[in-house]
């Protein structure tokens, strides 16, 4: 299963929360031992990413529910 989660401190050191819901829905109990894969996200550079796209145009269909 595939869960997004921030770390947080945890006195000195740093600890993953697991969300309830998802460790009743996996039965993970306080204790149990898990393996976890941790991969940091990284933001993406979108700078020219749509420079073969159509320049955007505002649509005069709705205008009057501005």
């Amino acid at each position: 299963m595939h869960i997004s989660s921030e770390i947080r401190r945890w006195g000195n050191s740093l600890g993953l929360v697991i969300p309830a819901k998802i460790a009743r829905k996996l039965g993970i109990k306080e204790g149990e031992s898990v393996d976890v894969d941790i991969r940091k996200k990284t933001r993406v550079d979108g700078f020219g990413i749509f420079s073969g796209a159509r320049p955007f145009r505002e649509e005069k269909e709705h205008e009057d529910l501005w």
